[in-house]
C-alpha cells in the first residue's frame, strides 16, 4: 500500500470474494456484511442477476459517451421518473456529482430568478459529499477544517427546525432551495419526521424554493420506500442519488420536478462516465431484482427484526441512549465514542460501521434475512454489552 495515498483509516483484511450477505478474507474467514460497501451493496454480493446483467452488457458494449444516445440509460431514467413520479434525470458516477448538480441546478434556477448571489439552505450534521461545494454544504467542521476558503452560498440551521428555516426565509431573500437528508447517515441516523417535511415543502411553496432531497444514502428501497420522500408524501423539485442504484457500479443521478424540470440545456452540465451502459445495466437490473422480490418490504420486515432484536438484547444496559431507523437504516447511539467497537465486530467475524463518533451504524443488504438478523444481533449486542461494561 505503500503508493496509495493515505486517505483512509483501513481495517487490517482483505476480501477476496463474497457470497449473499457474507464476505471471505484471504484466510478463508467469513465476515457478515452489515455494511454492504456503505449502503452500496444493494443486492450483497455474488448476486446472480446482477452478475449476469454485468456479463451480458460487458459483453456487448461498455461505455460510447454521451455523446450518443444510450438506450440503457434512456430505461433507467423512464424506471426512476415512474418510481418517483417525477420527470427528469441526469446520470452521474457518485453521490457528491449528484449534489453538485442539484447545487448548480438551485443556482441556475436562482439567476432565471434574477437573484445574483442565490442561497441554499442546509442543515447541521448534514453530509452532502467531498468536493469543495458538497463539502461547503455539509454540516461538518471536522471534514471541512483545512480546505478553506469553503465555497459561500450555504445557509446553515438546526436539523429539523422548521421555526429556523422561516426566520431565515423572512431576512434573507437571495435563498432559493433547502437541502435535506430524509435520513442523515453519517450524521448519526437521524431522522426528518412526516410533519416536518411537510411542513418544509408548504414553506418552499411559499416562497418559491426548490426543495433537494438527498437520498444518496437512504434511496432505492433501504428505508422501505422507494425513496425516502414517500414515507411522508412530499414531492421534491430535486432529488439525488447514488449508492444503492449500481449495487457496486459507480452511478449517481439527479432527478427534477416541478420548477427545476427543464432548467438545463445542452452545454450547462456534464459527465463523461455518467450514465454508461455498464452502470446503467447495473441500475436497471437492481430495480428489477427489488420489485420482483418484494425487497422493500423485506427491507422493514427485517430492519425491524433488528431493531427490536437489540432492544431486546440491550434492555437495562444503561449507555445506550437510543436504537433507530427506518428500514435497512438502523443506528445505535451510545452515550460515548464507540469507534473500537468496528475493529472488535471485525476480529468477531462482523462488519458494522461507527458514524458521529457515538452512533452504531447499520446498513445491511436488501437481500439480508430475518435469520441474518438474529445472527447478527447475536454478534453485536454481547459487544455493545462488554464495551459498556456490562
Amino acid at each position: 500500500m505503500s503508493h496509495l495515498m493515505n486517505t483512509y483509516a483501513r481495517l487490517p483484511v482483505a476480501f477476496t470474494h463474497g457470497e449473499g450477505v457474507w464476505l471471505f478474507d484471504e484466510t478463508g474467514k467469513r465476515y457478515l456484511d452489515a455494511l454492504s460497501g456503505i449502503a452500496v451493496s444493494t443486492l450483497g454480493h455474488n448476486h446472480p442477476r446482477l452478475v449476469r446483467a454485468i456479463a451480458e452488457q460487458a459483453a456487448s458494449v461498455l461505455h460510447t459517451s454521451n455523446l450518443y444516445r444510450i438506450p440503457r440509460q434512456e430505461e433507467l431514467a423512464d424506471r426512476l421518473a415512474a418510481l418517483s413520479g417525477m420527470d427528469e434525470v441526469f446520470f452521474c458516477n457518485s453521490g457528491c456529482e449528484a449534489n453538485e448538480a442539484a447545487i448548480k441546478l438551485a443556482r441556475f434556477y436562482g439567476h432565471k430568478k434574477n437573484i445574483d448571489h442565490p442561497e441554499i439552505i442546509v442543515m447541521e450534521n448534514a453530509f452532502h459529499g467531498r468536493t469543495l461545494a458538497t463539502l461547503s454544504a455539509t454540516g461538518n467542521r471536522k471534514t471541512q477544517a483545512g480546505f478553506e476558503p469553503l465555497v459561500t452560498g450555504f445557509v446553515r440551521v438546526p436539523y429539523k427546525d422548521i421555526a429556523a428555516i422561516r426566520a431565515v426565509g423572512e431576512h434573507n431573500h437571495n435563498v432559493v432551495a433547502v437541502m435535506l437528508e430524509m435520513v442523515q447517515g453519517e450524521g448519526g441516523i437521524n431522522i426528518a419526521d412526516d410533519t416536518f417535511q411537510r411542513d418544509l415543502r408548504a414553506i418552499c411553496d411559499e416562497r418559491g424554493w426548490l426543495l433537494i432531497c438527498d437520498e444518496v444514502q437512504c434511496g432505492i428501497g433501504r428505508t422501505g420506500h422507494w425513496f425516502g420522500f414517500q414515507q411522508s408524501g412530499v414531492m421534491p423539485d430535486i432529488m439525488t442519488l447514488a449508492k444503492g442504484l449500481g449495487s457496486g457500479v459507480p452511478i449517481g443521478a439527479c432527478v427534477t420536478a416541478g420548477h427545476a424540470t427543464g432548467l438545463f440545456g445542452p452545454g450547462n452540465h456534464g459527465s463523461t462516465f455518467g450514465g454508461n451502459p455498464l452502470a446503467c445495466a447495473a441500475g436497471l437490473a437492481t430495480i428489477a431484482e427489488i420489485e420482483d422480490k418484494s425487497l422493500r418490504d423485506n427491507a422493514v420486515r427485517v430492519g425491524d427484526a433488528i431493531r427490536n432484536g437489540m432492544r431486546e438484547a440491550l434492555v437495562g444496559v444503561s449507555g445506550v441512549i437510543d436504537i433507530r431507523g427506518r428500514g435497512l437504516m438502523i443506528g445505535i447511539e451510545l452515550d460515548r465514542p464507540c469507534g473500537d467497537l468496528v475493529r472488535q465486530a471485525l476480529e468477531a467475524g462482523l462488519l458494522i460501521n461507527v458514524t458521529a463518533d457515538r452512533v452504531i451504524r447499520l446498513l445491511p443488504a436488501l437481500v439480508f434475512t430475518e435469520q441474518d438478523a438474529s445472527t447478527l444481533v447475536s454478534a453485536l449486542a454481547p459487544l455493545v454489552r462488554k464495551f459498556l461494561g456490562q
